[in-house]
């Protein structure tokens, strides 16, 4: 390794988060990156240069035995389970990815001295209140909430240096990734199939490219604590929907404004949430862009290629 240069490991690299990271990363030449998911395989598999392994952030042992011999300067984790509605029915698994997983990641990082870079979310808050700065006081309402804040107090507690990078309703595309809202939307009216948004679901949509910019940041600053980082633009997934529409030229009459409660989800969710990014804007530089702005990075990503990155 040259002097001077740092390593990272990062989980989740098979994610949308984490494919993002790995075009962002990879054009760093002072950095030596370890890229890992949970997954046989690299969604990158074409590109030798980069380094990449299976591991299972649940695996104590694995986990252990890998960052021991790979010796990261910075863990960015981007593994966790998402599934809102999943992880209500699947508590279980839900706590053992997202907790116990991020307890082997702070075990070793204490070992070796590694800092923690660990993504949590807008619904660690109840939604009474927002949009909420980093001092707020969580209260989650959904067991996926509780899964991340719970994530969140295992790094406060773990005698680590560490960042939390919040961030909420996050959209983008890659290759073989999981549905997010705008692609759910995007899919639907472009079969002309109608669907129903909630307008009672107040957040700040972010592209996932702002999020991976603002983690490289935090990298790059070697900055410690809790960032909020998302869109710049606060509505309505009712609101996001007719954004969509506009953006993509598809029919906004398939689109139908109802309230949370119509559309019978098995997780409750944190209404009215948002973020403040002015610590993230001040300290790192962050600037993120509205939700035109990342529907247009998104539409020129699904016209481009499967895989959105020139890697």
């Amino acid at each position: 390794m040259n002097v001077g240069m740092k390593r990272i490991l990062v989980t989740g690299a098979n994610g949308l988060l984490g494919q993002h990271l790995t075009q962002l990363f990879s054009e760093e030449p002072k950095y030596e990156i370890l890229f890992t998911s949970d997954q046989p395989s690299f969604y990158l598999n074409h590109r030798p240069l980069l380094d990449y392994t299976q591991l299972d952030i649940t695996s104590k042992g694995d986990v252990k035995s890998l960052v021991m011999s790979f010796h990261p300067d910075v863990i960015v984790n981007a593994a966790a389970m998402t599934n809102v509605d999943a992880c209500e029915s699947q508590r279980e698994l839900a706590w053992k990815i997202n907790v116990h997983g991020v307890e082997n990641l702070v075990d070793v990082a204490r070992m070796i001295g590694a800092k923690i870079i660990h993504v949590s979310t807008d619904y660690v808050f109840d939604g009474l209140r927002g949009p909420y700065g980093e001092d707020d006081r969580p209260n989650p309402v959904n067991y996926y909430g509780k899964t991340k804040l719970a994530s969140e107090n295992v790094l406060r507690t773990g005698d680590v240096h560490f960042a939390i990078a919040r961030t909420i309703v996050l959209y983008g595309t890659g290759k073989n990734v999981k549905q997010n809202f705008a692609l759910f939307v995007i899919n639907a009216l472009k079969e002309g199939k109608p669907i129903r948004a909630a307008t009672d679901q107040v957040s700040n949509p972010t592209h996932v490219h702002d999020l991976a910019f603002g983690i490289l940041r935090i990298v790059e600053q070697d900055a410690e604590g809790i960032y909020h980082l998302s869109g710049s633009e606060r509505l309505s997934r009712h609101e996001f929907a007719h954004r969509v529409a506009h953006v993509f030229g598809f029919d906004p009459d398939l689109i139908t404004g109802v309230k949370s409660e119509e559309l019978h989800q098995a997780a409750r969710r944190p209404l009215c949430t948002g973020f403040i990014t002015l610590k993230a804007e001040t300290e790192l530089g962050y600037k993120p862009c509205d939700v035109t702005q990342g529907l247009l990075m998104l539409k020129r990503d699904l016209q481009k290629t499967k895989i959105p990155n020139p890697l």
